[in-house]
């Protein structure tokens, strides 16, 4: 669990993690220098906690990617659950996961829906897949054979519903900083075969409230796509294009368990990364020169392949 001025909602999520029908074996901490009443909650907790907790603070702020990479480092265990510190865990969820990873020796990593709730923990009757905009056929199309595809297009896995095995971490760490951790881990993980597996039942209660560092962008309004479309689609493009070179790079020079990422894989990465630099590119040109470039992209099928297809056409064309 990483923690960062978090008083507001932590009890509530430590309760739910002492209330697992699965205790944890251990509970490792990462707090990033927070100036509330954080670190006196975790430690009233640690000292009647059922497990132990072990707490780190950090000496610099180091934000949310790599301060997860600095928890992750720290656990021992062979099964990582990531847990955010404003959400609530279902009583089943550490049994589910821990289920579902020894019904699939082969994978490298589980994650679940959740149910959303308000900043006054109310349910919103909406589930995060929902919010996500993950509908039929998923999770049918997110089979070992197909997940890679589906990843290069789109993040699908939520950090805080996720575990992962800690026989990847020599392989996943250091994180990417211009990748979020989880699509970091889920695509790095399914560029070398070891797939995730989507848990349809809601094994937590995702809050969404104003103060949370990363939140989810579904259902967002008409206008607030087209303001995100003027204002954040180029930076996130140059953000995948960098953190696409790095796992490009992490491919090229690491393995994991033995396993070696396919030469076709290396090469859609790549082409994904080529198709992130020509977007930005086109925002660079004006005129009849954005047009002559979006146009030439999309006769490759890389708008198909790697993002929304005829939304991101015209989001390069008229933005």
């Amino acid at each position: 669990m990483c923690t960062y001025n978090g008083a507001r909602f932590l009890s509530e999520q430590l309760e739910s993690i002492a209330a697992q029908t699965r205790l944890p074996d251990e509970l490792v901490i990462c707090d990033d220098l927070s100036s509330d009443e954080t670190l006196e909650i975790v430690g009233a907790f640690a000292r009647r906690a059922p497990f132990l907790v072990r707490t780190e603070v950090n000496e610099k702020n180091l934000g949310s990617t790599k301060n997860f990479e600095k928890a992750i480092s720290l656990c021992g265990e062979e099964v990582i659950a990531l847990a955010d510190q404003d959400d609530v865990w279902k009583p089943q969820k550490l049994r589910v996961l821990e289920r579902t990873l020894r019904e699939h020796p082969d994978a490298g990593y589980v994650f679940s829906d959740a149910e959303m709730l308000d900043e006054r923990g109310v349910s919103t009757a909406r589930h995060l897949w929902e919010s996500l905009g993950l509908r039929e056929p998923f999770p049918d199309d997110f089979t070992d054979s197909k997940q890679f595809n589906v990843l290069l297009q789109r993040t699908v896995v939520t950090g805080a519903t996720m575990a992962v095995r800690s026989s990847l971490k020599s392989f996943l760490l250091p994180f990417s900083p211009h990748l979020v951790h989880d699509y970091w881990s889920s695509l790095l993980a399914s560029c070398v075969g070891a797939y995730g597996v989507p848990i349809s039942e809601p094994l937590i209660q995702y809050r969404q409230h104003t103060s949370q560092q990363v939140g989810i962008g579904g259902g967002m309004s008409l206008l607030e796509k087209v303001r995100w479309a003027r204002q954040g689609a180029v930076a996130q493009n140059r953000r995948n294009a960098l953190g696409l070179q790095d796992v490009r790079n992490r491919l090229l020079l690491a393995t994991t368990d033995g396993r070696i990422c396919p030469s076709e894989r290396l090469r859609s990465v790549e082409d994904k990364l080529a198709h992130c630099s020509r977007r930005v590119a086109a925002h660079s040109a004006h005129g009849v020169a954005r047009i002559r470039s979006v146009f030439a992209e999309s006769l490759t099928g890389r708008y198909g392949r790697f993002s929304n297809s005829w939304q991101s056409i015209l989001e390069d064309l008229c933005f």
